[in-house]
């Protein structure tokens, strides 16, 4: 099997390093908003200040508040009125939602990915790891789903250097019957996995989502000081393969996955067929999500 030379890996190192720096961090009403939604002494008029900034995301958190979810009989027009129906956890979701969507909708050749298709793979993912968790009760759903939706996003990084090696990365994946991750590892000197982690920690993030998207594909290897992360890792690596094993987002990197065990032992799970026929109701709530964010 021939590998791109070490000259070229370094290079690519450097580069992949260079391309992480253009991410742009959160804008800073995005930061401004997190915090105080994650402040208990914020008020929702605090929050509502915040948000207001960003007309998009107003209109959202007034749909969400509308919707028929909430049992409403009477139109909400008042943006801090709908922050306090929906709970800060919901609007904190919505608001990191829609700025990690702003990175994401794009297409990735490199991975066989459609515009689209990632984003529709990490909020499936998403629904999936909050419904485990609430399965489960091993971690906060509302972490969960933040945790699922972070998880593939240093594909957006990696896109270009996977395509430039791709046809080798495939067919060590097919040869040798290795994970996708391990092969990008072997020829580009990173992997999307670790590029992810680099990612949410730039953003300033809680570490426990460096540690999910740095191990959604190797959930056993966590380290042992960091073990109180493992609940979110097992959901969110769980989230993933059962997602994979429907098809949604079956990209280049799909071609070798695995569920671990340990995972389902650990969360208990002792039937996960059935939560897989399970997931299959959230594909129409992920479709009428991409449609509400395509249209504001």
């Amino acid at each position: 099997m021939s590998e791109i030379d070490e000259r070229s890996k370094e290079l690519i190192k450097t580069r992949i390093i260079n391309k992480m720096k253009e991410i742009k961090s959160f804008p800073q009403f995005v930061v401004e908003t997190l915090r105080k939604l994650h402040d208990p002494t914020s008020s929702a008029s605090d929050v509502a200040q915040s948000l207001s900034r960003d007309e998009g995301l107003v209109l959202r958190v007034l749909k969400l508040a509308n919707s028929a979810a909430f049992g409403m009989t009477r139109n909400i027009s008042d943006i801090s009125e709908a922050i306090s129906l929906l709970g800060y956890k919901n609007v904190s979701n919505l608001v990191l939602a829609a700025t990690v969507y702003s990175v994401m909708d794009k297409g990735l050749s490199g991975y066989a990915l459609d515009r689209g298709e990632l984003w529709r793979h990490s909020l499936t993912v998403a629904y999936a790891s909050r419904y485990l968790a609430q399965v489960t009760g091993k971690v906060s759903p509302e972490e969960a789903y933040v945790g699922g939706l972070l998880h593939d996003i240093g594909k957006v990084v990696l896109n270009d250097y996977v395509r430039f090696g791709y046809g080798i990365i495939v067919k060590m994946v097919e040869e040798e019957q290795i994970p996708f991750t391990d092969a990008e590892m072997r020829v580009l000197g990173f992997d999307h996995a670790m590029v992810g982690s680099l990612l949410v920690e730039k953003w300033d993030l809680p570490e426990v989502y460096q540690y999910a998207a740095a191990l959604h594909h190797k959930p056993n290897e966590l380290p042992e000081e960091k073990a109180q992360y493992q609940p979110l890792v097992d959901v969110v690596s769980l989230a993933n393969a059962m997602c994979l094993m429907l098809g949604i987002g079956m990209g280049a990197d799909g071609l070798q996955f695995y569920i671990y065990p340990e995972p389902l032992e650990r969360l208990g799970i002792e039937n996960y067929e059935v939560l897989l026929s399970n997931l299959v109701d959230f594909a129409g709530k992920v479709s009428q999500e991409m449609a509400d964010m395509r249209g504001l």
